[in-house]
C-alpha cells in the first residue's frame, strides 16, 4: 500500500495549508529558472576575474543545464521511491551549499564543479514539485490552477534572471548572483516539513543503477551534441555524440522493457492523453524557444539594445505568459482542453505571423507585440498540457511523469535552437551581400553571423561600417521572418493534431471527476479507451 500523508485526503479540496505549501514550492522553481539565465549577465565579470578561457566560459554556462537534463528522469523516479518531500529538501540543501561554493569559487575549475552540483540539485525541483502538487491538489480544477501558478514562477525566471543579474552586478561582485538562491532554499528547508505532505511508493523497489548510468549516457551526449551543433554548426564530434546518445538510448529503452521496476515506466506512453500532451509540449518548446532566441538576438544585434534593456523589453511577453498560464485553468472548467489548447495555439500562430512583418529599422514595437501574443496563446498548451501529463499518470508515477515532461522540454529547446538556428543562419548568409569596398576577410566574417557583422563594423571606417550593419540588419530580419513563418505553419499543424487527439478529455469542472480520471476524461490511464493501440501492441 502506498505511504501517503496529506491534509486534503483522497479527492478532497485543498485548503489554506496547501496553498501556502504551493508558495513554498514556487520559490525553488523560480530560483532554479533564474539561475539558468542570470549567468548571461555574470559571465563577462567572472571571466575577467577568474581569467577563464573561452572553453571554460562555455562549460560554466552549459554544465548546469547539462546536469539538470541528465538527472531529471533519475530524480523523478527516485522521489517516487524514497519520498518526494525528502528528495526535494535534500536537493534544496545541496542547492544552497553549491550556491555558496559557486559564489566564492577561486578558479574556473571550481566554478564549473559547483555549477555541476547546482544542476544535479536543481534536477530534483521540477519532478518533485509537480508530483507534490498532484498530491496536495486532488481536485482537478485546483490542481490545474496550482500548476499554472507554479509555471508562472518557473517560466518567469527566464525573464527576471537577466534583470536581477544586472541589478546585482551593478552593486556587488559576480558571486552575489549565486547567493540569490540561498535564502529561498533556507525558507523551503524551514517550511517544507510543516506545509508539504510526504509521499513515497514503498513497492517501487530499488533504483536500477545500470539504468541510471544508461540514462545519463544517453541524455548528456545528445544535449551536448545538439547544443554544439546549434553553436558551431554540423561537425563530426557533436554529430557523433548525438548518434552515440541515440544508440545508448535504444539500449536504455530495451532494458526498461525487461525490468520489473524500471527507472522509466514506458507504460505511461500508452495513455493517449499523456502522449498527445507530451508531444504538444515538446513541439511548443521546440518552436517557441527557437523563435525567442531569434527575438532576443534581434533586440540586441538589430535594435542595438544592451542585454538588460533587451530583458526589460521582453517583460510584456512575460506578463502575457503569466496571463495565459493563470487564465487557462479557469477557462478549462467550462471549455474542453482540446478546444482551448487549439484556440490558444491559433493565437500563437497569429503572433508568429506578426513577427514576419517586423521591419529592420523600426520593428521594435511589432517585435515585442508579436512575442507577447505568441506567448499568450501558448498558455493553454503549457498549463493544461503539464496538468494532463502529470494527472494522467498513476499517483505512484507522478514524479516520473513530471520528469519526462521536463526532460522533453530540455530536448525540445535544445533541438529547436539547433534546427532553426541552422535555418536562420542559412537565410542570413543567402541574404547578406558584402558591400563594395569592404575587405574580403572582414566581409566573410560579417557574412557568417550578425554578431560577426557588428564586430566587423566597429573596426571599419564609418561609411563602410554603417553599410555592413545595414545589410546585416536586413539579412537577420529576413532570417527572423523565415523562422517565424515556418514556426507558424508547424504550430498550426500542432493545433489541429492536439485538438483531435485530446477531444475526448472533458472540462475540469465536469461533475464526478477527480484526480487522474478528470485529467484524462476517462476512468484512468489503464482504461482500454484511453490507450494508444500502437503503444499497447509494442
Amino acid at each position: 500500500m502506498n505511504e501517503m500523508v496529506t491534509s486534503t485526503g483522497t479527492g478532497g479540496r485543498a485548503g489554506r495549508r496547501e496553498w501556502m505549501g504551493l508558495g513554498v514550492l514556487a520559490l525553488p522553481a523560480l530560483l532554479v529558472s533564474i539561475d539558468v539565465f542570470v549567468m548571461l549577465m555574470a559571465v563577462p565579470h567572472l571571466s575577467a576575474d577568474l581569467h577563464a578561457s573561452g572553453t571554460e566560459q562555455l562549460w560554466i554556462m552549459d554544465v548546469y543545464g547539462f546536469m539538470i537534463a541528465g538527472f531529471l528522469v533519475t530524480m523523478g523516479t527516485l522521489g517516487d521511491r524514497i519520498g518526494r518531500r525528502r528528495l526535494l529538501l535534500v536537493g534544496a540543501a545541496a542547492f544552497a551549499g553549491a550556491s555558496v561554493l559557486a559564489a566564492y569559487a577561486p578558479n574556473p575549475e571550481a566554478l564549473i564543479g559547483a555549477r555541476a552540483l547546482l544542476g544535479v540539485a536543481g534536477a530534483t525541483v521540477a519532478p518533485c514539485t509537480l508530483a507534490l502538487i498532484s498530491n496536495m491538489f486532488a481536485d482537478p480544477r485546483q490542481r490545474s490552477l496550482a500548476i499554472g501558478v507554479w509555471l508562472v514562477c518557473f517560466m518567469g525566471g527566464a525573464a527576471v534572471g537577466p534583470v536581477f543579474g544586472g541589478a546585482m552586478l551593478e552593486r556587488f561582485w559576480w558571486g552575489s548572483v549565486f547567493l540569490l538562491g540561498v535564502p529561498a532554499m533556507a525558507l523551503l528547508l524551514a517550511l517544507g516539513p510543516v506545509l508539504l505532505p510526504e509521499y513515497r511508493d514503498p513497492t517501487g523497489g530499488r533504483p536500477d543503477l545500470a539504468s541510471v548510468a544508461l540514462s545519463l549516457a544517453a541524455i548528456l551526449p545528445v544535449i551536448y551534441g545538439v547544443k554544439e551543433i546549434a553553436r558551431e554548426g554540423w561537425r563530426p564530434v557533436p554529430a557523433a555524440a548525438v548518434l552515440a546518445g541515440i544508440v545508448i538510448g535504444a539500449a536504455f529503452v530495451r532494458r526498461q522493457r525487461r525490468l520489473a521496476d524500471p527507472l522509466l515506466d514506458l507504460r505511461l506512453f500508452r495513455s493517449r492523453s499523456f502522449g498527445a500532451a507530451l508531444g504538444g509540449m515538446f513541439s511548443i518548446t521546440l518552436l517557441g524557444g527557437a523563435v525567442m532566441v531569434f527575438i532576443t538576438q534581434h533586440l540586441q544585434l538589430v535594435e542595438g539594445l544592451s542585454p538588460l534593456e533587451a530583458g526589460l523589453w521582453l517583460l510584456p511577453g512575460v506578463a502575457a505568459t503569466a496571463v495565459g498560464f493563470l487564465a487557462s485553468p479557469l477557462l478549462a472548467r467550462r471549455v474542453r482542453p482540446a478546444y482551448l489548447i487549439g484556440a490558444g495555439l491559433l493565437v500563437s500562430v497569429a503572433g508568429m505571423v506578426s513577427l514576419t512583418r517586423v521591419d529592420a529599422t523600426s520593428g521594435l514595437v511589432a517585435l515585442v507585440t508579436g512575442f507577447a501574443v505568441s506567448n499568450l496563446g501558448a498558455g493553454p498548451m503549457v498549463t493544461l498540457g503539464t496538468d494532463l501529463v502529470v494527472g494522467s499518470a498513476p499517483v505512484e508515477r507522478a514524479g516520473s511523469a513530471g520528469a519526462i515532461n521536463e526532460t522533453s522540454g530540455e530536448f525540445g529547446f535544445a533541438l529547436g535552437i539547433a534546427l532553426f538556428g541552422s535555418v536562420g543562419a542559412a537565410v542570413y548568409r543567402a541574404q547578406f551581400t558584402i558591400p563594395s569596398g569592404v575587405p574580403d576577410p572582414a566581409g566573410r566574417v560579417a557574412r557568417e553571423s550578425a554578431a560577426g557583422a557588428v564586430s566587423v563594423a566597429d573596426r571599419l571606417p564609418e561609411p563602410l561600417g554603417a553599410a555592413v550593419l545595414d545589410v546585416a540588419h536586413q539579412a537577420y530580419t529576413s532570417a527572423l521572418h523565415t523562422v517565424a513563418a515556418v514556426a507558424a505553419l508547424l504550430l498550426l499543424a500542432v493545433a489541429i493534431s492536439v485538438a483531435i487527439l485530446l477531444r475526448h478529455v472533458r472540462p475540469s469542472g465536469t461533475a464526478g471527476t477527480t484526480g487522474a480520471a478528470a485529467a484524462t476524461g476517462v476512468a484512468g490511464p489503464a482504461d482500454a479507451s484511453e490507450a494508444d493501440p500502437a503503444a499497447v501492441s509494442a
